[in-house]
């Protein structure tokens, strides 16, 4: 398709999503003419009440946390029932989907707006002769043998190493030693974690690396375009690849692909039941940390300026696409030169449903990007109070794996530094859509086509 084509579609695109927007407004103007604005107030209320019980249902157990949850789900379902019974069971459901349909259009809008980008580093991979491929067979409940990963790998050339469940493994040695005997590619097929570690041997010698979507989220392979649903299909690239150049996290010397997190969800996943039941045991742990009682206030310097008080921050390799500290989406690059920065500091059910309502706008949030991070404990803690106190150690989690590093914690990044080799076909190898910005879109929606375009 032309970029001619392309501008025509997001032009027309935008003009449905303005005017399915307006029709929205619309419907709700005359259903205030016929029952008052007392209702939009109680929506409006309705959703206060919903992100109050939400922080309830996170922040405390016992009673509060069942009354929370039943806020959380009956307030949406009050509101609905109160917009029923005034009257509205036609207009309500007209505009929320004249909504959803501009935001639809909206989207789409963008999207074709965008013009394709490519990684900066792309070339054609030379085939391995020597791969050497690591394997867990435990990691995302066996995804290597359901998929015969490791018959796969043999049959294309490669030398499969795997890893014992439930034994303790330096993963670290185990590819040091690959190299030494003469590996021209490394790979695995596991979680983010151990794909970091063998990433910082195949960066340290310039050997190329594969990536094997066997993990349990997989959010490097995410990222990169990989099938997540046939991680064999990763397998392709050691016959038909292409090369990238991606930046490569350091943490205190160790190197990262996804994200360092410290404050509350660091400390959730130092708990020795988090890899057994992840969710039970960040539900347990909430509360403690959210009221302030075992989660400890962070300080950190972006580049020099400074981040303070935060309950919990996510550093990571290249920013993501969304301002979600619940779902932060992809990141549209991996060879940005710089990393993202996430801050949430929310004292309470007030500025937790201001969060829970602007999102991204909300001061409870600190979004930015730097090349230097420096994280430390807050300004409160006893071992930080005089000169000469030795450094105090806080959990880190790296690319998921439980760490605890002295303070201070410093991240950077080290630009293009790894070589991935992947499927030339990566079916998650798609243009990002852009954060939504309705002034973009009316942009869009106003504009003319040039003399040189089709009317």
């Amino acid at each position: 398709m032309s970029r001619a084509d392309h501008s025509d579609r997001a032009r027309s695109l935008a003009r449905c999503a303005v005017l399915a927007a307006a029709a929205a407004v619309l419907v709700v103007l005359l259903s205030l003419l016929r029952t008052g604005p007392l209702i939009i107030l109680q929506g409006l209320a309705g959703l206060a009440v919903c992100a109050v019980g939400a922080w309830w249902f996170l922040a405390h157990r016992g009673v509060v946390r069942v009354l929370g949850g039943a806020l959380a789900v009956g307030a949406p379902a009050a509101v609905l029932a109160l917009f029923l019974y005034g009257g509205l069971w036609f207009t309500a459901p007209a505009g929320v989907a004249l909504w959803a349909g501009a935001l639809a259009c909206a989207r789409g809008a963008l999207r074709a707006d965008r013009r394709p980008e490519r990684p900066a580093a792309v070339r054609p991979g030379r085939p391995p002769r020597r791969p050497v491929l690591i394997m867990n067979p435990a990691s995302g409940s066996g995804k290597v043998a359901r998929f015969g990963l490791v018959e796969r790998a043999e049959a294309l050339g490669a030398r499969v190493l795997l890893l014992t469940p439930g034994a303790r493994t330096d993963v670290d040695e185990l590819a040091r030693k690959a190299v030494a005997e003469g590996a021209d590619l490394l790979g695995v097929a596991g979680g983010d974690g151990t794909q970091a570690l063998v990433a910082a041997v195949a960066a340290e010698h310039d050997l190329p690396f594969l990536v094997i979507s066997a993990g349990t989220r997989n959010h490097l392979a995410m990222d990169l375009g990989l099938d997540r649903s046939d991680p064999s299909r990763c397998l392709d690239a050691l016959t038909d690849g292409v090369e990238l150049r991606v930046d490569l996290g350091d943490v205190a010397g160790r190197a990262f692909v996804n994200t360092v997190s410290f404050g509350v969800y660091a400390a959730i996943v130092q708990r020795p039941e988090y890899r057994d039941a992840k969710a039970g045991t960040a539900l347990d742990a909430l509360p403690d940390l959210l009221a302030g009682g075992a989660g400890e206030r962070l300080d950190a310097l972006a580049d020099g300026l400074p981040v303070t008080g935060q309950q919990a921050l996510l550093v990571s390799n290249n920013p993501y696409s969304a301002a979600d500290p619940l779902e932060v989406g992809r990141r549209p690059r991996l060879d940005g030169g710089e990393l993202g920065v996430l801050g949430i500091r929310v004292d309470g059910a007030a500025q937790a449903a201001d969060l829970a309502v602007r999102g991204a706008l909300s001061p409870a949030l600190t979004v930015l990007t730097s090349r230097r991070v420096e994280v430390r404990a807050g300004a409160g803690d006893d071992s930080d109070s005089a000169a000469g106190t030795a450094a105090a150690s806080i959990p880190v989690a790296v690319d998921g794996e439980a760490l605890t590093l002295p303070t201070p914690v410093v991240c950077t990044l080290r630009p293009r530094a790894l070589r991935v080799l992947v499927p030339r076909n990566r079916p998650g190898a798609m243009d990002q859509v852009p954060e939504l910005n309705w002034r973009r879109i009316a942009t869009l929606a106003l504009d003319r086509p040039g003399p040189g375009a089709r009317a």
